[in-house]
């Protein structure tokens, strides 16, 4: 009887949490409706923001100035937003994209007015400029002498600057140095005691808003290039409001078809799991709205990766249950049993992708730290709604009388097939397919170009077009067909919010491409030639970003090599892992490559999905050999083990294929053009990642053994 009490107040809890969670996501809180789902921020490419152009001051500045200044302001915008983008137009003007806002002068403000910084002492000397500083933020410390707490701004030098501000400081202790911005003193602090190690703090800000101003004054004077602004606009968004309904109706229909997948596989078991996705998906809207994130098509992805990791979770667990109930275990003893056996894997695989998405966030840019976020949420949430909700629920149901065994099913017995001997052919089928996608990328690159770049990675053109009439969505069509002639098919078109303009960005239009654009506008659409405006602009997503990109990857590769040796105590399974990794992102690559869909910020978003999902599956098959290598009797081979581990988690893997399948296919079906093609090759990695855990890892994980044995043995 307390058991059963205990159950239902259990239940009414979670099923609280639902309403609760679902009332705030549909209506929000108070008369601003907080929380509500419409108010989440959503990034350019579904809602649009404002665009502002700065343009360099004096002299042309050099390429590697203005690459720079680039990375420098796109640093800076991330502060307010993960998703700007800041690219270079022409060879003095640098815009800047941030999603979410519609005041052009709320965003000037926040990234501070364009102008050059300098640190003076009494004597009017320059003792540092903004080549010498590398950041400045405001931040809070305790008072050394009252105990109180202070707003104050940090400032961070280069090793140039250190060297100059430790000579400065040195000299001028309990002397002013002074803090110009464009001309005007906008600080002037007292030198307490010489500043050696490259970092100072200011004080005397009566306010963390008063620090925060300084401190946005110093880093946007501390560019390479001083810049002013020209103009600001409120664009747009890329997709539009088209690739947000069909997106939203993919993702509803493709949750249902999960849930029924759930319940019909696993009976009571998939009816609890439905509940806890139910209570994941709400949670995780009001997570993104609380902590102000937002949501653009790769955080998209990162949701779709940790919904399938969510439903993986589940899969395992109800996958053990059925195994302990098939041994002759009861009903409660076979939960307990499923939870505690799926713990580990469960662990380690959210814990791999964790790092993942820790180490993208701080070493990434832009779109990557974006991804990163709505990944870690949905990972953490999902875990927390698998491991805590889902046992409660079933516990719930067993003590409301779904005792029986028939509630839950019984694991049917599984043929063992021989993996490690078809070793050869499960490579080789693999090994085809990437020679056929290298092949690809050569013949591709003696062409032209490896894979089909889009603006996001190679630049092009942006065609400003103002027109006398209305602007409707007949007219965008037909304007974006145009170009789309002329231009070829990557073509981004926004509107200008309260102007009946355009900006059409376009691979880079030579000169006769660009007299066809401005005589189709002229004659077609009755446009003043004056009023089209043309200018060359550069990736979104600059060398340093890719940099910042390739090294984050490099980074989690390493990481989960080292976390998966130190938890499988032994350093073959992370090489294993790596190596199925590889093969994933090598099977996309050939999608891309074959295909020619256009390689743009989703491109990243697809690759990073990718590596978290294939992480996780091969950490399930890892667990299993990891605990038959314990059991084994010494009539088994290592062959047999390996054998028995696939074979004992091949339903794992295909269920988990098919219920994130489900949620890709969708999108790839209901879709809008550009979501289709982020959604292609995410469906060919799923699936990838299907065949390295079952065909690839664990025989890889197999013939590191014999080959270090064989070592050994020598």
């Amino acid at each position: 009887m307390k058991d059963k009490k205990k159950a239902l107040l259990q239940f009414i809890i979670i099923i609280a949490a639902i309403a609760v969670c679902s009332g705030i996501t549909f209506i929000g809180i108070g008369k601003d409706h907080r929380g509500s789902a419409k108010n989440i921020k959503l990034g350019l490419d579904l809602a649009g923001g404002v665009s502002i152009t700065y343009e360099a001051v004096g002299d042309t500045p050099t390429a590697q100035e203005m690459s720079d200044t680039v990375y420098k302001m796109q640093k800076r915008a991330e502060v307010y937003s993960t998703e700007a983008a800041v690219y270079q137009e022409g060879d003095r003007r640098v815009n800047i994209d941030i999603p979410g806002v519609t005041d052009a002068n709320s965003i000037l403000e926040a990234l501070g007015k364009a102008g050059s910084i300098q640190f003076v002492d009494e004597a009017g000397n320059v003792v540092i400029d903004g080549s010498n500083i590398e950041d400045a933020k405001a931040v809070t410390q305790q008072d050394k002498t009252t105990g109180t707490n202070e707003n104050v701004v940090k400032l961070t030098l280069n090793s140039k600057g250190s060297k100059k501000f430790a000579e400065a400081t040195q000299a001028n202790i309990g002397k002013q140095i002074a803090i110009v911005y464009d001309g005007k003193t906008v600080s002037s602090p007292v030198v307490q005691t010489a500043i050696t190690d490259g970092v100072a703090i200011i004080s005397g800000q009566k306010d963390h808003q008063e620090a925060e101003e300084l401190a946005s004054t110093i880093r946007i004077g501390a560019l390479p290039v001083e810049l002013k602004e020209v103009r600001s606009n409120v664009v747009g968004a890329k997709l539009g409001l088209e690739a947000i309904n069909t997106s939203l109706l993919a993702g509803i229909i493709g949750f249902a078809l999960i849930i029924i997948f759930m319940c019909v596989l696993y009976r009571m078991p998939g009816v609890a799991a439905s509940i806890a996705l139910i209570l994941y998906i709400v949670a995780e809207l009001v997570i993104l709205n609380g902590l102000d994130v937002t949501l653009t098509l790769p955080g998209v992805a990162g949701i779709i990766l940790s919904i399938g990791m969510a439903v993986d979770a589940n899969v395992i667990i109800f996958t053990r249950i059925k195994e302990e109930l098939t041994a002759g275990k009861t009903v409660r003893s076979a939960i307990k049993q499923g939870f505690d056996k799926a713990l580990s894997a469960i662990v380690d695989g959210n814990v791999t992708t964790l790092i993942a998405a820790a180490v993208l966030w701080f070493k990434g840019s832009g779109t990557i730290k974006g991804f990163a976020q709505t990944l870690a949420i949905g990972i953490i949430l999902s875990m927390f709604t698998a491991l805590v909700v889902t046992k409660f629920l079933l516990y719930a149901f067993y003590s409301f009388g779904m005792d029986d065994v028939k509630y839950f099913g019984i694991q049917k017995e599984r043929k063992v097939w021989d993996y490690v001997g078809n070793m050869k052919k499960t490579y080789g089928l693999a090994i085809l397919i990437i020679v056929i996608g290298l092949g690809a990328l050569v013949v591709n690159g003696s062409k032209g170009q490896a894979l089909n770049y889009g603006l996001d990675f190679k630049g092009g053109t942006s065609t400003q077009v103002t027109f006398e009439e209305k602007i409707t969505d007949e007219l965008k069509a037909k304007v974006e067909k145009d170009f789309m002639k002329i231009a070829g098919s990557n073509v981004e078109i926004a509107q200008i919010q309260d102007e009946n303009a355009l900006v059409v960005k376009t691979d880079e239009l030579t000169l006769k491409q660009r007299e066809e654009v401005e005589s189709i506008l002229t004659k077609d659409f009755g446009v003043d030639a004056k009023k089209i405006q043309t200018e060359s602009i550069s990736a979104t997503v600059s060398d340093d970003m890719k940099s910042d990109a390739v090294v984050s990857v490099i980074i989690t590769t390493i990481c989960m090599l080292i976390y998966i040796w130190i938890r499988f105590k032994d350093v073959r399974f992370g090489a294993g892992a790596v190596c199925a990794l590889l093969h994933d992102v090598l099977i996309v690559l050939t999608v891309y490559a074959v295909s020619r869909i256009s390689v743009g910020n989703t491109f990243i978003a697809c690759m990073l999905t990718i590596v978290g999902y294939s992480i996780n599956a091969t950490i399930v098959v890892y667990d299993r050999i990891r605990e038959n290598k314990k059991s084994m009797r010494s009539k088994d081979s290592l062959a047999d083990v390996v054998n028995a581990s696939i074979s004992q988690t091949f339903s794992r893997s295909i269920n988990t294929t098919i219920t994130t399948l489900i949620m890709v296919v969708m999108l790839a079906i209901l879709g809008v053009d550009s979501v289709r093609e982020f959604a292609i090759p995410l469906i060919a990695g799923v699936v990838a990642g299907a065949y390295s855990s079952i065909c690839i890892s664990g025989t890889l994980w197999y013939l590191f053994t014999k080959i270090s044995g064989k070592k050994t043995a020598k």
